[in-house]
């Protein structure tokens, strides 16, 4: 086996056991990521905004 399909295996298990079996703490960590996400592209925008200045 692959070991990128094995990897990739592990984490789809591992994601829904934990949407089974703790579906309040996954959408927590959903928010999370997704907060993240939009916090590091407000930091490249502000950067690339006073690069440009």
């Amino acid at each position: 086996m692959d070991i990128k399909k094995a990897i990739l295996y592990i984490l789809v298990v591992f994601v829904l056991y934990t949407i089974i079996t703790s579906p309040d703490k996954a959408a927590n960590m959903v928010g999370l990521g997704f907060q993240g996400l939009s916090d590091a592209a407000r930091g490249i925008g502000s950067f690339m905004t006073n690069l440009v200045k």
